[in-house]
């Protein structure tokens, strides 16, 4: 490399690192709900009887919710529009998705009547001028009549909770209006003013949602025909401080333009996020220290700078999260930690290749042990670019089709798939550069760890094993684990989670731990028969049922109080029918998507030969995955489909090496017949295939034993899609391969002009 592109790099490099630091220092990372406690709401907007929820409509919604949760008082809300008719709602810090669920979500239709007399009998339907008959507050068993709205709450201009201690009325709701509307208030009252004392149309009924909240009388300084002037008024009915301040937050945003309706709710408490934060973190450090650890005592110098650059990989790639304003989740650092193990495999891909060319150089390696690395570089980059974008494609399926948390792992492994190319073609090279320059460095050649093959390299490299001479064994074999797999699937069936299928999970947390056996029969007794119930050793109990109201949750949670005293709520998840069977569409049209991006990808960068072996042995391991966890009878959910789109980042990225591998070898093997040439391709690369699997599985185990409950099912099919992945490509991918290739051979490639003048060819 010359002084100049070092020159370059080491300032890109410096550039990208104080960047980074910056960014750590001075912006705080914005953490989802799951990492720091909170409501998640998802409405969706609802064709009404006049109204159509189009995507004007949800927006129009969605500001009248804005205002709503400002009156809420709760720090740093978030509300987007998600899709056409889908708001999603993000309350920090609030426990309490029932009050938050009634309050925002009401179509808060205020109107003010006249009330013109009492009513005997039940709700009426509107008569043909517009009058009413609701109950009285003041006497449930009593009804009024009312005229039609001489005013509606387009007319409030505020409306704020108030704190009456001179009267002794308690807590009340202020109402100011606009300019006419203070004028139509004045004359409603002045109206009423008019009527004798103990007569309903003295009173003024203030209707919210077809229902009376407050029908204050006139007192007797109201002057007949005049009414209350100034523009303001106040309800009352013996409100608490909490009852009037949402409907002072109802009031003051006004009603939605469209109903709404709650299709996804999920509430988790601070101890839990915070408890998150702390395990995956654990799992981060402990896993990357024994990924550098194994790096380091595997290639020794520049194993050490590759953990150097890991670290800065680390740096890089959270500066880049934050600076893009992504929500941190829980499945995002799992991503997070995740893409360590990508980060890895670049890294280990040019130090074995560059062992090869240390080898091949001899003596000339000796005196310049650059040469072999610089080498490496260029010879990798295909393989490298290939494995990247496949897990890419992946990554951006994740972030389109997931929702909620699972979309912030498709942008944590995305963004860490891109600063794995950066750091492992800028930063580790712009190291081994300059430390492979020292006189010190090149009299003790040893110390690089590529001036020696390895074990295992020096092993298949004195007797390559025969692999694809056997490679229908090996394809019968892997079609008897597929057939295992369909029949767990077949027989057992699939465990969906309550994201697929609908209905409520809650997790509580016990003073004391509490036995499953206990907890179920608890449940039961209170009228859940058909309910999914599970323990901890710790007092977690975890309810699944497919009942989604308020009601349900507050009985299971009695019951489980009767049996284990009291009982605080941790987690609260519920989805919609409908959602639930959205999400599962989406789940296999993402899965779909992934096959068919992975197979039109790798036919144009391969044969299509090449392509089917891959994508054929990427489907063997997702179907193998579903298959375990059909087996195991766990749940299959939104966090288990982002672990199978890694899977197939995964294993197209393993058999990517391996068959790019083979067709070098096939363009410089002459005669070599093809069977030996995988054979050769697969000794080669195994050595990568080893150590970057290690690597991944250092962060896997890690996460799979401290990341909590949340991240152990994620592991668990990661720790076997990595473990399949690295077998489906010996196994499956080049067996097929080489069977497509023998069957279906490419053309020869015509010989070139000079090779034709010697043979006698005509030119």
């Amino acid at each position: 490399m010359s002084s100049r592109a070092v020159l370059w790099r080491a300032l890109l490099a410096l550039a990208v690192v104080a960047l980074s630091l910056w960014i750590t220092l001075t912006t705080p990372p914005r953490l989802g709900l799951d990492l720091r406690g909170g409501t998640r709401i998802v409405l969706q907007t609802e064709d009404g009887p006049t109204t159509r929820a189009d995507a004007a409509a949800t927006d129009r919604a969605l500001e009248v919710l804005r205002k709503r949760v400002d009156g809420l008082g709760v720090a740093e809300p978030s509300l987007a529009r998600s899709g056409e008719r889908r708001i999603v709602v993000e309350l920090p810090g609030l426990r309490d998705p029932r009050r938050a669920a009634e309050t925002i979500g009401r179509t808060a239709q205020l109107t003010f009547h006249a009330v013109t007399g009492e009513a005997k009998g039940p709700e009426g339907p509107a008569a043909a001028d517009g009058a009413r008959v609701l109950a009285d507050p003041d006497a449930p068993a009593r009804f009024l009549a009312l005229a039609a709205p001489a005013l509606t709450g387009d007319g409030v201009e505020s409306a704020e909770a108030v704190l009456d201690t001179t009267s002794g009325r308690g807590w009340t709701v202020d109402l100011s209006f606009r300019d006419r509307a203070a004028g139509d208030w004045a004359r409603i009252t002045g109206a009423a003013a008019c009527a004798s004392p103990g007569d309903p149309a003295r009173r003024v009924a203030i209707v919210l949602d077809d229902r009376i909240v407050s029908a204050p009388g006139m007192q007797n300084g109201v002057p007949c025909g005049a009414g209350i002037g100034g523009g303001s008024a106040q309800i009352t009915g013996g409100f608490s401080g909490q009852e009037a301040r949402d409907l002072a937050a109802l009031v003051q945003g006004g009603a939605l333009p469209v109903p709404v309706t709650t299709v996804e709710q999920s509430t988790v408490g601070p101890t839990l996020g915070a408890e998150a934060i702390r395990a995956s973190a654990l799992a981060a450090v402990i896993g990357l220290a024994c990924t550098g650890l194994f790096v380091i005592a595997v290639y020794r110098l520049l194993g050490l700078l590759a953990t150097v650059a890991l670290l800065l990989y680390g740096l890089i790639s959270y500066a880049a999260v934050v600076a893009l304003g992504a929500t941190l989740t829980l499945p995002g650092l799992a991503g997070f930690v995740l893409a360590v193990g990508i980060a890895v495999d670049a890294n280990v891909l040019v130090f074995e290749r560059a062992r090869e060319e240390y080898a091949a150089l001899g003596r000339n390696a000796a005196r310049d042990p650059r040469r072999p690395v610089t080498t490496a570089f260029g010879k990798v980059w295909s393989a490298v670019a290939d494995s990247h974008i496949t897990t890419l494609l992946a990554a951006g399926l994740l972030f389109v089709f997931a929702t909620g948390p699972v979309k912030g792992f498709g942008v944590t492994l995305a963004v860490g798939v891109v600063t794995s190319l950066l750091t492992a073609m800028v930063v580790t090279r712009l190291l081994a550069d300059l430390t492979l320059r020292l006189p010190a460095v090149r009299r003790r050649p040893g110390v690089t760890g590529i001036a020696e093959l390895g074990r295992l390299r020096t092993r298949l490299t004195r007797r390559v094993p025969r692999l694809t001479a056997r490679r229908r064994r090996w394809l019968t074999g892997c079609a008897g684990l597929l057939l295992v797999a369909l029949a767990g699937i077949g027989v057992r069936g699939m465990e969906f989670g309550v994201e697929f299928t609908g209905g409520r999970v809650v997790q509580y947390a016990a003073d004391r731990p509490l036995d499953a056996d206990a907890a179920r029969a608890a449940v039961t007794a209170a009228g859940f028969p058909d309910a999914v119930v599970q323990t901890t050793g710790e007092g977690d109990v975890s309810v699944r049922v497919k009942e989604t109201g308020d009601g349900e949750q507050r009985e299971i949670r009695e019951a489980l109080t009767g049996v284990a005293g009291p009982v605080t709520v941790e987690r609260d998840d519920l989805i919609g029918p409908s959602l639930g069977s959205e999400l599962r569409t989406h789940a296999l049209l993402a899965l779909g998507l992934a096959v068919a991006a992975q197979l039109l990808y790798l036919t144009v960068r391969f044969r299509w030969t090449y392509a089917t072996a891959a994508v054929a042995a990427m489907t063997q391991d997702v179907l193998l995955v579903i298959g375990l966890f059909a087996w195991l009878g766990k749940p299959v959910d939104s966090v288990f489909l982002a672990a199978l789109l890694t899977v197939v980042g995964y294993s197209v990225n393993d058999s990517v090496v391996v068959l790019d591998r083979l067709r070098e070898l096939r363009r410089r093997g002459g005669g070599v017949p093809l069977t030996d040439l995988a054979d050769r391709a697969v000794a080669q690369t195994l050595p990568r295939t080893v150590n970057t699997g290690m690597g991944a599985l250092f962060v896997l185990v890690a996460l799979a034993l401290l990341g909590g409950d949340s991240l152990t099912d994620f592991s668990v099919a990661l720790l076997a899609g990595v473990v399949l992945g690295m077998a489906s490509t010996v196994f499956t991918a080049i067996p097929l391969a080489v069977t497509l290739e023998t069957r279906h051979p490419a053309p020869a490639p015509a010989p070139a002009p000079t090779e034709r003048r010697r043979t006698g060819a005509v030119v």
